[in-house]
């Protein structure tokens, strides 16, 4: 019995596959598509040297040579790509039991319920809660940007469905545990046959999740007419924090449920002023690292976009396949998801669903020292974002880097500091917790430069991963069989116009900044994998 023990324990917890007839066609189509690119140029660079009786045309050769010029560059680069692209196998059976489990925070962002329907980001935060990991080791943030009493309420609406829909999915092992996707959905539960006690369940729980929506869309309505006389706007709020507990929810509800063992959820809404920069999607989430960090304090981080729920409830044990491998996990930053979206038309004429990033670029770099990020569905580990911050020997302080919070200082230097969470109220009362989510906090640290998610940019999930490699840390691309989060895409041109012209100003943004020297000896290190 030992001995299957230990044959159990030293089985790898993912494996990786190469595909060595796809590696030799790409290989040899590169030496083919070298050799014709070099006679090419013999015969352009001949041309100029030819003896002619009448002058040539030089002008339109240059301009010809020129442009043939750069795209055989922009060509070469893409190469790196189809050089050793990889795919991974991963085996959540292996891992050690749930008490051995490291604990997961879960951060989900969103800035307006006008364009982000709140009904779908609770959909969102139902399914991310709902994931196959122990309830207490799972604690869920959502950064309401707007800070908007429709999302606080709808968060709370959640919590209290989540009493009837949580159960129901761990009960029946419901594989899509996002409820509008599930009672949405046109397959039926074939696995339950004429299960009369499942049907009455499942009944149930679909008029729970009608009442939900019907609360929200009530509450929507009444903050509508009733209008806001404070001033209060989503460009001018102070700090919000308060963890939903049973107690909170309790006190106006008149059902009597029974106690669930549920994640923990906190609804966070930073502090903005109009005078200050807020760095936007980055910088919200910098406040829910500096504000988990004061109260779970999870060495692993989930994001999600508010529109990508979770399709599949085994993305946790996936991630931490790669995270908990003892060989790569010491310099291993974060494990990316593929994005895959339930909305696509179907012929596709936009490429929505991005096939050529995540079927070829992604699992190329993959190959070298991973993908970059995607700004969802990625597994982080807490520590890599720590910047240049060392226990011992900085030369800075702790403070000059990360701000003036002792707590916050604290859980950098003790591992497991996990305060509670729980303080009995509607709004933490601790103010240093509410200081972490001001926006003065960051003055004169190093969050948004060194440390966090990197500002100057609208890609800052580019930005950050890209630095992140920089910095010596490898990333790993999962892409299962069954997509673990899906989400909407653009379906038209305008969105994708829109889409488009964000993301090449970004990058644009990345390629002239001052890391630009920073991302060539990234490329010179990656070259040494080649």
């Amino acid at each position: 019995m030992n001995s299957n023990m230990e044959e159990t324990t030293t089985l790898p917890l993912n494996i990786s596959h190469v595909n060595k007839p796809m590696i030799f066609t790409n290989r040899l189509h590169m030496l083919l598509h070298s050799i014709a690119l070099c006679f090419l140029f013999y015969y352009r660079l001949c041309y100029f040297f030819q003896p002619r009786a009448t002058p040539p045309l030089l002008l339109p050769w240059i301009l010809v040579f020129l442009s043939e010029i750069i795209l055989s560059f922009i060509w070469i680069l893409g190469q790196a790509y189809r050089w050793n692209p990889i795919s991974r196998t991963v085996f959540p059976q292996r891992l050690p039991e749930d008490q051995k489990l490291p604990h997961i925070d879960v951060f989900i962002c969103t800035a307006d319920p006008t364009k982000e329907p709140t009904i779908d980001v609770m959909n969102t935060l139902l399914s991310a809660m709902a994931l196959d990991y122990p309830p207490h080791k799972l604690h869920l943030y959502v950064s309401d940007d707007g800070g908007s009493a429709v999302t606080l309420n709808g968060m709370r609406v959640a919590w209290k469905f989540a009493r009837w829909w949580i159960p129901f999915c761990t009960r029946y092992r419901i594989r899509c545990r996002c409820p509008k996707a599930y009672f949405s959905s046109q397959e039926s539960d074939d696995d339950f046959g004429g299960d009369m006690e499942f049907v009455a369940h499942r009944k149930m729980i679909k008029e729970k999740y009608e009442v939900f929506k019907e609360d929200m869309l009530r509450f929507r309505e009444d903050e509508v007419h009733s209008g806001d006389a404070t001033g209060i706007t989503s460009q001018n709020h102070a700090s919000i924090i308060e963890v939903c507990s049973w107690q909170v929810i309790q006190e106006d509800s008149r059902d009597e449920i029974e106690p669930v063992n549920l994640p923990s959820l906190v609804y966070v809404s930073r502090e903005k002023k109009p005078s200050h920069p807020h760095h936007f999607k980055a910088g919200a989430l910098n406040a829910l690292y500096r504000v988990s960090a004061v109260m779970s304090n999870s060495p692993y981080i989930l994001v999600l976009d508010c529109d990508m729920f979770c399709s599949e409830p085994d993305s946790a044990r996936q991630a931490l396949c790669f995270h908990l491998d003892p060989k790569l996990s010491p310099s291993l930053a974060y494990v990316q998801f593929p994005q895959k979206f339930h909305n696509i038309s179907k012929n596709d004429i936009y490429d929505s669903q991005h096939r050529s990033a995540y079927k070829v670029l992604w699992q190329g770099m993959d190959g070298l020292r991973g993908p970059v990020l995607s700004g969802t569905g990625f597994y982080m580990k807490r520590e890599a974002l720590y910047g240049n911050y060392k226990i011992k020997g900085t030369e800075l302080e702790p403070q000059q880097q990360f701000g003036t919070s002792n707590k916050l200082i604290k859980s950098l230097k003790q591992q497991n500091f996990t305060p509670d969470l729980v303080n009995g109220g509607k709004a933490l009362p601790d103010e240093e917790t509410l200081l972490l989510a001001s926006c003065n906090y960051e003055t004169n640290t190093k969050w948004g430069q060194e440390i966090g998610f990197l500002y100057g940019t609208v890609c800052e999930d580019v930005h950050t991963g890209f630095m992140l490699n920089c910095n010596g840390w490898n990333s790993v691309f999962c892409d299962p069989p069954k997509p673990q989060f899906l989400g909407n895409s653009t379906t038209n041109l305008n969105e994708l116009l829109i889409q488009g012209t964000r993301w090449g100003s970004g990058l644009l943004d990345i390629g002239s900044s001052r890391s630009q020297t920073q991302f060539s000896s990234f490329f010179c290190s990656s070259s040494y994998h080649l």
